[in-house]
């Protein structure tokens, strides 16, 4: 069994975004030379996630409104009280990034088989910021048999 390892930097520039990876996900498996095993794709902060589904425009805007609707950032949160908190105090009111982070997920794992990466035809990648703009980390890490 070899693994490889990888981390991806991606800059945000929105405070909710959503970067489709699956290119540089394709790009690191042909890179480790694994011809068969697992894809792990790891966020790395707490107000980001991760997950599958179609890259389209509308449904990205869609997905964009739904979360805001769902976790509204003005609501009252007790998170936001940093002056009640043990923390800088230019730490940001994200209490509402924290919440959409735990209903979504923070890591994929994707069969490799014959070196390519068991998606679907319309399935894609997807990282979400939730507290942007800031500089992120993914880990992606490939386990298998060289080919």
């Amino acid at each position: 069994m070899n693994i490889y390892s990888k981390t991806l930097s991606i800059d945000t520039s929105e405070s909710i975004e959503l970067i489709n990876l699956t290119s540089q996900i394709v790009t690191a498996i042909e890179s480790s030379g694994i011809n068969n095993g697992f894809a792990i794709i790891s966020s790395r902060h707490t107000t980001t996630a991760l997950f599958i589904n179609e890259f389209e425009e509308r449904l990205i805007k869609d997905i964009k409104l739904f979360l805001k609707e769902l976790v509204p950032s003005e609501k009252k949160y007790l998170h936001n009280d940093i002056h009640l908190r043990d923390c800088p105090p230019e730490e940001p009111e994200n209490a509402h990034s924290h919440l959409i982070a735990i209903l979504l997920s923070s890591s994929e794992i994707i069969p490799v088989v014959d070196g390519v990466l068991t998606t679907g035809q319309w399935q894609s990648i997807i990282f979400v910021e939730l507290d942007g703009p800031r500089n992120r980390t993914v880990q992606v890490q490939i386990i298998g048999d060289i080919k």
